[in-house]
């Protein structure tokens, strides 16, 4: 990279994110002091910003929790990824919350991915600290990058995936890091496949990391059952418990540890079969391959195979994923020297060569799982899929639908079965759901795997027998029922006899079969059955396409046959609006409300309004077109693996510079770009020196002077904290995005509304009609405003917020007319009219920026006041939890009394509590913090305390006393509370901590005399 690039392009701030992730990347133990930042109780917007910056924050929290995922330990991912969720979904403070943390996500994991390679590094740090600001347009350009569809804030879209696999089966990933792929994509809910058994440590993992993401996951097991000549597989979903320790309480019961002991044994019988064709391909495949291909692959033992599994059960996809593993480096090895020898051939020798070349870039994962290791290929090796009738059958395996279903009725009442329709034909479906009597609760009416190879040939008339059961109408069912029987009866099946025979009996008892589900219905299960290995499916993840913001719903139609497919299946989505009436008021302002309320139209005023989408599960279709689409998309498969030579550096210069530009210079750059329309319009079309010269000056300045205004007034205005100037406030990248886009309004607004059209064409001027002139441009600059707000991609609520600003101003600019014009007159100016008529445009700038100060201040004080609302709430609960663990582990001390005495109390934690004590400093440190650091945080306390009871405001107020024990918290700082760079936060709260403690216990005084 040349001094030119590094003197414009990327921020210092890029290379020191880069430089401490590489460092962790690299085992430096330099910062292994930033493990300090993540315990639990250590708020992200509390004392530890006084550590470490966020973005550096974050970036060691996810790579801790990507160095978890491959080497770590359960519990350490868990943390790891509690630490992440914490930093991301808090650095965001704009419209796009929840989306600017999936794009943070995504964005770090490929900078992790991209070590050693420096300079794609570099980019994906600028873009992570771009995105980091939240701005809608950069967020939703990151989405698209990442192939991410933009998520409703309110978080209420119906996605879900209800097959998908971790790496304790056949999946690549670990149940940790499945959930975070799967809350980066938008997905709300999933089902966890495992094989025959699970174990409570995955199953403890997979639960916990659900919680953590807020995402709803149930386990299933995936169960063989012997049905006729083949096995069918039943997922069970045990179902009905309190929360997840429920859950793993009921692993835990004998009978269901047995039943998971007779059903590892079926795993290990089918895993024999998979050491088998690693034998076979040992002996056999092997051979052939080292001789098509002129290399020499030594065999793969056991001991590695069972090491490259680990934790997941054996599967032929996990052997062919080892065998290309162990090829790669032996082919490209081989394509090298097969190019080399290309350099010298003959054409006819050179087409030959690329020939091998082409079959050896193809031998792909599916490639070898395809053509050495399927059943086909194996002939001698006798088929687990197949019923076999010899002594090393597990018992399990002997059981028939009814049996298996019986049994596992008696293990658990509440379950949900889904019955896997992958081979199955309709009247194998009709059959067993007459045969096991009800306990079949869902079909898994659309796999995705199934769908994209093409083995989805029966699912249509399943789901119409499917639905002729829901409706419970007689007439169709039995027409469907006698289309079957004729369908067999022509059939060339070897038991077609006996099948005719079956279907018959059902036939005259329709009654029955609609009665299974009279009560409840047949429902559908919809899943990807994504292991995250094969590059031809597609990934994980499915939605509904009308619970998408409009945006995202039109992504998925133009992306349509290219990198998303709406799958042929249509379902039901009911959107459901809750209204919750306002919490914490007084007596007087509740009878306030309740007499509003009454009021035709002001019925839910003040009230919050939920909405929220319920997909109905009975109401899957098998339809094209449909409404559900893919999240995850499909990676290419024609990309070489091999590159004929080595990938030279991107240039980033031609036509990534704006992106990647430092700030600095590109925010300098904006300002200009915007300033110069500005300055040629005023000089150009000016006569008086002032305008000519100065015009643009103080078009600018009143813009400036705005967002500079509204900042400071948004984030505390005059009662803000004395420990920040109103500098701390501003944005100065949006003050830059504001100057660029008004510099453009003048020559509209001067030039081509006030001159050309109103002047020149129709005459109207501050002499002729200066309310016709001010109302024209103000709709005018209305318009404009909205269009730019628009094209930045920010909300609704600001696009027409800023169109009716500009119709609020036009009185305002009729007064200022007026007002300048009596001040020039009375100073004895000639030619008034003429010099309002110059300055008019200005005017109206001035009218609208006095508007848009008010409205885009207030909106700067409400969102401080949503986040710290946020903030407090987090925080004052894990106040509350660490006060109810005193009052247990006192039964006999009042401890409201003890808080009083800061000495006593943490004389006596100490011997008791150790863990506690750290708690609570924790908790008053960061509560400090947020008082005097964070916009708002004194108006939302006194707010929060205004509707708290009594008791409550003393226990807040009396656990910041702990505050006062100097000497033990400055031992806590010195031991590693924050880590190392404690010098900054310690000196903090030696200046300030009674200070702090003073105004407290004031407001809490102020606050209980007005609720007495």
């Amino acid at each position: 990279m040349n001094r030119f690039v590094e003197k414009v392009l990327f921020d210092p701030q890029d290379h020191e994110l880069l430089k401490i992730v590489n460092d962790v990347l690299n085992r430096d133990k330099t910062w292994k002091h930033f493990k300090k930042l993540f315990g639990s109780h250590l708020h992200p917007h509390g004392i530890k910003e006084m550590a470490a910056p966020k973005e550096l924050r974050i970036a060691y929290a996810v790579i801790q929790l990507l160095d978890a995922l491959t080497v770590g330990k359960a519990e350490e991912r868990l943390i790891a990824l509690r630490s992440v969720m914490d930093e991301v979904l808090h650095i965001a403070e704009s419209s796009l919350r929840k989306n600017t943390a999936r794009v943070l996500l995504q964005i770090m994991k490929d900078l992790v991915r991209a070590h050693g390679n420096y300079q794609r590094q570099l980019e994906l740090a600028h873009d992570f600290r771009r995105a980091a600001s939240g701005k809608p347009r950069i967020i939703r350009e990151q989405l698209r990058r990442f192939h991410l569809l933009e998520m409703s804030e309110e978080w209420n879209q119906v996605t879900f995936d209800d097959h998908v696999h971790d790496a304790n089966t056949k999946g690549r990933k670990s149940a940790t890091h499945l959930i975070m792929d799967a809350w980066i994509k938008g997905i709300r809910s999933l089902i966890v496949i495992y094989y025959n058994y699970v174990t409570p440590e995955a199953a403890a993992e997979a639960l916990e990391a659900a919680e953590i993401m807020g995402i709803t996951v149930r386990i299933g097991l995936e169960l063989s059952a012997r049905f006729r000549d083949k096995y069918v597989q039943f997922i069970w979903g045990p179902r009905g418990f309190l929360d997840a320790q429920d859950f793993l309480e009921f692993l835990e019961n004998p009978s269901v540890r047995e039943f998971m002991e007779e059903s590892r044994k079926v795993s290990q019988y089918q895993q024999r079969y998979v050491f088998a064709c690693l034998q076979a391909f040992n002996e056999q495949h092997r051979l052939h391959i080292n001789e098509t291909y002129n290399i020499d692959l030594a065999p793969i033992t056991e001991e590695e195979f069972l090491a490259f599994v680990a934790p997941g059960q054996p599967s032929l996809l996990h052997l062919s994923e080892l065998i290309h593993t162990r090829l790669l480096p032996l082919l490209e090895t081989h394509i090298k020297a097969l190019r080399t020898q290309s350099v010298n051939a003959t054409l006819e020798e050179q087409e030959q060569l690329l020939h091998v070349i082409r079959a050896l870039e193809a031998l792909g994962a599916e490639e070898i799982l395809q053509q050495y290791l399927r059943p086909e290929q194996n002939p001698t090796i006798p088929n687990p899929n197949i019923p076999q009738n010899d002594d090393t059958i597990p018992e399990m395996l002997t059981l028939s639908p009814y049996q298996l279903l019986e049994r596992l009725n008696q293990l658990h009442s509440g379950y949900r079965i889904t019955l896997n329709l992958n081979e199955l034909t309709v009247e194998d479906v009709l059959e067993l759901l007459y045969d096991c009597q009800g306990m079949i609760t869902h079909l898994e009416i659309f796999n995705l795997k199934d769908y994209v190879t093409g083995k989805m040939t029966h699912h249509a008339k399943i789901n119409a027998l499917q639905l002729a059961i829901n409706e419970g109408n007689v007439i169709k069912l039995k027409r469907l029922i006698r289309e079957i029987l004729q369908q067999v009866e022509v059939s060339e099946q070897a038991d077609k006899d006996s099948r005719i025979e079956k279907l018959t009996m059902i036939l005259r008892n329709i009654s029955t079969l609609k009665d299974f589900y009279k009560m409840t219905p047949l429902k559908s299960h919809i899943g990807s059955d994504s292991t995250g290995r094969l590059s031809h499916l597609y990934g994980m993840g499915l939605a509904v396409k009308e619970t998408l913001p409009p945006r995202s719903q039109r992504e998925c139609e133009a992306s349509l046959g290219l990198s998303r497919e709406i799958i042929p299946v249509s379902t039901t989505v009911h959107l459901q609006v809750t209204y919750i009436p306002p919490e914490g008021l007084n007596r007087k302002m509740k009878t306030l409300y309740q007499r509003v309320w009454r009021i035709p139209g002001f019925r839910f005023w003040r009230y919050r309004r939920k909405k929220d989408w319920e997909m109905q599960v009975h109401s899957h279709r098998m339809e094209a077109p449909g409404n559900i689409v893919t999240l995850g998309g499909m990676r290419e498969v024609n990309t070489p693996r091999f590159a004929a030579t080595p990938p030279a550096t991107r240039d980033v210069l031609p036509n990534k510079f704006w992106r990647y530009a430092n700030y600095g210079l590109a925010n300098g750059l904006k300002v200009l770009i915007g300033f110069i329309p500005a300055f040629v319009t005023f000089a150009l079309t000016m006569e008086w020196w002032p305008l000519k010269y100065f015009g643009a000056v103080i078009w600018f300045g009143i813009t400036g002077f705005r967002n500079i205004l509204q900042s400071v007034l948004g984030g505390g205005g005059f009662r803000r904290s004395p420990l920040l100037t109103w500098s701390d406030y501003v944005s100065w990248g949006r003050l830059a995005d504001s100057l660029l886009f008004t510099g453009f309004s003048v020559p509209l607004l001067d030039y081509v509304v006030k001159t050309v059209l109103l002047d020149q064409t129709f005459g109207i001027t501050t002499t002729t009609n200066s309310d016709m002139l001010y109302t024209i441009m103000a709709l005018v600059n209305g318009l404009y405003l909205s269009g730019h707000n628009a094209f930045r991609g920010l909300p609704k609520t600001a696009i027409f917020g800023n169109f009716f600003r500009s119709i609020l101003s036009i009185p305002i600019a009729i007064v200022f007319n007026m007002l300048i014009g009596n001040i020039l007159a009375s100073m004895g100016m000639v030619g008034v009219n003429n010099i309002l008529q110059k300055w008019a445009t200005v005017i109206s700038k001035a009218a609208s920026d006095c508007v848009a100060g008010v409205i885009e201040g207030v909106a700067d004080r409400y969102q401080n006041m949503r986040i710290r609302s946020l903030d407090y709430e987090g925080k004052l609960m894990q106040l509350r939890d660490a006060y109810a663990q005193l009052e247990i582990l006192f039964p006999e001390t009042d401890v409201m009394e003890m808080l009083k005495s800061p000495k006593e109390f943490i004389k006596e934690i100490t011997t008791k509590a150790k863990k506690l004590e750290k708690i609570i400093i924790i908790n008053a440190l960061d509560l400090m913090y947020f008082w005097m650091y964070q916009p708002r945080a004194r108006s939302v306390l006194r707010k929060k305390m205004r509707s708290m009871s009594t008791e409550e405001i003393q226990i807040l107020a009396h656990s910041q006393y702990v505050l006062q024990r100097q000497r033990e918290i400055s031992k806590f700082f010195v031991n590693g509370l924050i880590g190392k760079n404690f010098s900054r936060a310690l000196s903090f709260y030696l200046d300030r901590s009674e200070e702090y403690i003073k105004a407290i216990n004031k407001l809490a005084d102020t606050c209980i005399q007005r609720r007495n």
